[in-house]
């Protein structure tokens, strides 16, 4: 009996010690902690370009254009917008200046430049043929210019002028243009030679007119939609 006891105890502590190792390593899977190395900090070698923001566009840099004129050209663009669809150029006519003078501008509105072309004014915006239109008329068969804003309307030809530019009068001063034929066209009392011999332009009905050269240059720019603004 006593060895019986004896082997029984010495079984019982094996069983024990057996199911406390297997307690231990059951105990050391749930708790096993796994570190985590985090990924090392990545610095830019060099410094971070942040889009710098557009700067606003100076019209007509070089002072061309009178700045009333300017001005008013373009509070008329934002008043006949409905009628101007291509807003990014516009054309202005200074009758203050002299019919020698470059005074037909093309202004860039993306860019700002302004280029410069001659024009022709009314035979009797000027009856004394000096240069200088003095009077303006809205009149047919008035033989004078209009001013105010007017909308280019396409490329054309005619049979008296040829190729041409149509204008919409938009203003009191000039909704008249369609009816009294008033167009950008070419004409010879507009070309260098004449102006070289007579130191002017020659005058016309009433019509922007310019030489050959020049109006093959402007007239599909101006073609449909845009601004024409003239002012004195």
């Amino acid at each position: 009996m006593k060895a019986l006891n004896t082997r029984l105890s010495r079984r019982g502590l094996v069983v024990g010690l057996a199911a406390l190792t297997a307690s231990c390593a059951t105990a050391s899977k749930r708790t096993t902690v796994v570190a985590t190395v985090p990924a090392p900090l990545v610095v830019p070698t060099e410094p971070l370009l942040m889009p710098s923001p557009q700067a606003a566009v100076t019209l007509d840099p070089k002072g061309l254009i009178r700045k009333d004129l300017l001005d008013d050209a373009l509070v008329a663009l934002k008043r006949h917008g409905d009628r101007v669809a291509r807003k990014d150029q516009i054309y202005l006519v200074d009758f203050r200046q002299h019919s020698r003078d470059p005074r037909l501008f093309r202004l860039d509105m993306v860019t700002g430049e302004v280029e410069a072309w001659r024009t022709a004014h009314g035979r009797n915006s000027d009856p004394a043929h000096t240069g200088f239109a003095r009077r303006f008329s809205n009149v047919k068969d008035s033989g004078e210019s209009s001013v105010g804003a007017y909308a280019t309307a396409g490329m054309s030809s005619g049979a008296k002028h040829g190729a041409n530019v149509l204008l919409d009068g938009l203003e009191p001063t000039n909704d008249q243009a369609r009816d009294r034929a008033i167009i950008v066209h070419a004409a010879d009392y507009c070309e260098p030679e004449f102006l070289s011999r007579e130191g002017k332009l020659g005058r016309s009905l009433g019509c922007f007119a310019l030489s050959q050269a020049d109006l093959g240059v402007l007239r599909p720019a101006m073609d449909v939609g845009r601004l024409l603004f003239a002012a004195a």
